[in-house]
């Protein structure tokens, strides 16, 4: 792959992450917080199982690893995306979209406290000017929004996924993972919805569209593009970009939503991505650097 198919294949993948948050809150207008990122995701999941059962990929055999990918489900949809949308009521799509994203820094620290995890320094000086980045982008809202305690549920919903996938290895076919988790995930959130909310759903052209781009664009596209990524290069250097989703997040809730963009969201967002690109940074490069200095 060329370096500008790479680049390319990125912008599209991180700017299809970065406008669910958008347009997420658009689709609030037509339906209930739940119910639209169950139907997102109910959707997204059906069609997903049923292309990884059309090629063919290989799906669990064990109870064991199907409960697995329902606990995934349970938390990386159903926690991450419930949280998300629920806090897209009563903050911005842009500052709900940084918030989020803070998970690679909490993986750092959750890693080292419950899995004894090694990490090295420039992780933790990430970590560390990255959490300096949140408290700047939360400014005076911590204490009046609970859509900033939703939007910082999301992150850690999504730090404790990461966990799980990660302690328990590749158990199963990241495509197929992929597909159970949504679907297990969308099931979870439809009754959710059911239980906890009063459940709204205007059907309309706009509607529609909101629900079809969210389960589609940008979840089952955006998830391929980015597992394509992640197969052809360097795993680590491809989540480094990350850093690049809640910056699309702040851009299209300010050209969807017109949403002000204050001075220290720009300020604690630099830092939260600067802090989120040396968690994820590679050290492949930093171990080559030092065979080469060795064999000099």
């Amino acid at each position: 792959m060329s370096k500008l198919s790479f680049v390319i294949l990125l912008l599209i993948t991180t700017s299809l992450m970065g406008s669910s948050f958008a347009i997420g809150k658009m689709g609030l207008v037509y339906v209930s917080p739940l119910l639209l990122v169950a139907l997102r995701f109910t959707i997204a999941g059906v069609l997903m199982a049923l292309i990884v059962i059309i090629l063919k990929r290989r799906h669990p055999v064990s109870l064991k690893d199907w409960f697995r990918m329902f606990m995934i489900g349970a938390f990386q949809t159903a926690g991450v995306m419930g949280c998300i949308f629920i806090s897209l009521q009563t903050i911005t799509a842009g500052e709900s979209s940084i918030l989020t994203f803070t998970n690679p820094l909490l993986v750092v620290l959750f890693g080292k406290l419950f899995l004894q995890f090694h990490y090295y320094w420039y992780q933790w000086f990430g970590v560390v000017i990255g959490f300096i980045g949140v408290l700047i982008t939360l400014g005076a809202n911590v204490s009046t929004e609970i859509g900033t305690m939703w939007a910082i549920g999301s992150a850690i919903f999504w730090t404790c996924a990461t966990l799980l996938i990660k302690k328990w290895g590749h158990f199963v076919d990241i495509w197929v993972l992929t597909a159970y988790q949504m679907l297990f995930g969308g099931l979870l959130l439809l009754v959710s919805s059911f239980v906890f909310e009063n459940m709204r759903l205007v059907m309309n052209v706009s509607s529609v569209s909101i629900i079809m781009w969210l389960a589609i664009m940008a979840s089952v596209v955006q998830f391929g593009v980015w597992f394509y990524l992640l197969q052809k290069h360097d795993p680590g250097k491809v989540s480094a970009f990350l850093f690049l989703a809640p910056f699309f997040g702040v851009l299209f809730g300010w050209m969807l939503l017109n949403e002000p963009v204050k001075w220290n969201v720009w300020l604690g967002g630099a830092l939260i991505f600067a802090g989120i690109f040396c968690v994820n940074w590679s050290r492949r490069e930093v171990n080559k650097v030092k065979t080469k200095k060795a064999v000099q």
